[in-house]
């Protein structure tokens, strides 16, 4: 009786490719969508015709605070690049910084900012240049697979991960504190969660700071990371988690926010709008929970949707909202253009 093999199907993979190619134009779509809907209940002749007096100052108010959350981004992230050997000056990570936030605004690439700052890190020399060129422009130009790369560039995704923890804290330990500020507003039990996410995340500080400080758990961490092949990740993990480090650390995430959310007030500001803070605490970082979701280009339409149906439950007009976050999103964009140099730069 002979047997006859059975064939393992393509079709799945095939899918998977499809919707790999198709998924950028899926985001467009969406994002537009989402936009449509945000502007599609605004009154333009009204609006015009109640001879809004935009005020340009507030707008370049915004962009130096967003530079101001990037530059402190990259010098974070730059600090812990450097505690765990990678070369490179300061300036340098703040510039790739710029470069990887300009690429997340939607620029077509085949990686997303946070790997092609991670990548590109590993090819700084200790004068700011970068070597191997050939290489990374072949690395960059194809999909990573961390289970079969170097140690080094394992090491440098562990410290865009490490960062993108710290800036996660920071954003929910500020949405805590604007529930308990303004949750009433919210719901009635808006002020009950926002004392529940701090208790969470200061739980969890305490935790991650007592394993790194108790000598036999530390070990297990460090004979993990030997398993995951980044033995030199724990000084990088000593900065950012470890007491006391770990308190200026939130304190800085904190900071770094705290000017995106400035940002959006000034924009508010610009046509005459003005929003609570705790109003804003509790807006914005839920959006950046929402914008972890890759269902637009850059936050754009969710942005808009978002922000307009939070901000109202405050008396903010949400044409008024929808124009403020049109012109963040605008404003972002052309922060993050010095990062186009590196891009070039490496061209």
């Amino acid at each position: 009786m002979s047997s006859i093999p059975e064939s393992t199907p393509e079709t799945p993979s095939g899918w998977k490719s499809i919707l790999k190619r198709a998924w950028p134009t899926i985001r467009i779509l969406l994002s537009i969508a989402l936009l449509w809907k945000a502007t599609s209940g605004i009154d333009w002749h009204t609006l015009l015709d109640s001879e809004i007096k935009m005020q340009p100052m507030w707008l370049i108010a915004a962009a130096v605070a967003i530079c101001c959350a990037f530059i402190c981004g990259g010098l974070r992230w730059g600090f812990l690049m450097r505690s765990v050997g990678f070369q490179g000056s300061l300036k340098t990570y703040v510039a790739l910084y710029f470069a990887g936030g300009l690429i997340n605004q939607g620029l077509p690439s085949t990686l997303g900012g946070d790997s092609y700052r991670a990548i590109t890190a590993t090819h700084l020399t200790s004068a700011g240049n970068l070597s191997e060129t050939k290489e990374l422009n072949e690395e960059l130009h194809h999909s990573v697979d961390l289970e079969h790369a170097t140690p080094k560039l394992r090491l440098s995704f562990a410290m865009v991960l490490v960062d993108r923890l710290l800036g996660l804290a920071g954003n929910n330990l500020l949405g805590g504190l604007g529930l308990i500020l303004g949750g009433a507003t919210l719901a009635v039990w808006g002020q009950d969660l926002g004392y529940a996410v701090v208790a969470i995340m200061v739980l969890a500080g305490l935790v991650i700071a007592f394993v790194l400080a108790w000598t036999p758990t530390r070990q297990l961490l460090q004979k993990l990371l030997d398993r995951l092949r980044m033995n030199n990740a724990m000084p990088g993990i000593h900065l950012a988690f470890s007491w006391p480090m770990n308190i200026p650390q939130a304190l800085f995430a904190i900071g770094i926010h705290g000017f995106i959310i400035l940002a959006f007030g000034f924009c508010l500001r610009a046509y005459g709008a003005e929003a609570p803070v705790s109003s804003l605490m509790i807006g914005l970082p839920a959006l950046s929970l929402l914008l972890m979701l890759p269902i637009s280009i850059s936050g754009w339409g969710l942005r808009e949707a978002t922000l307009s149906s939070v901000l109202a439950l405050w008396g903010v007009n949400p044409s008024l909202t929808v124009l403020a976050s049109m012109s963040y999103g605008a404003i972002t964009v052309i922060s993050v253009l010095p990062g186009a140099y590196f891009l070039l730069k490496r061209k």
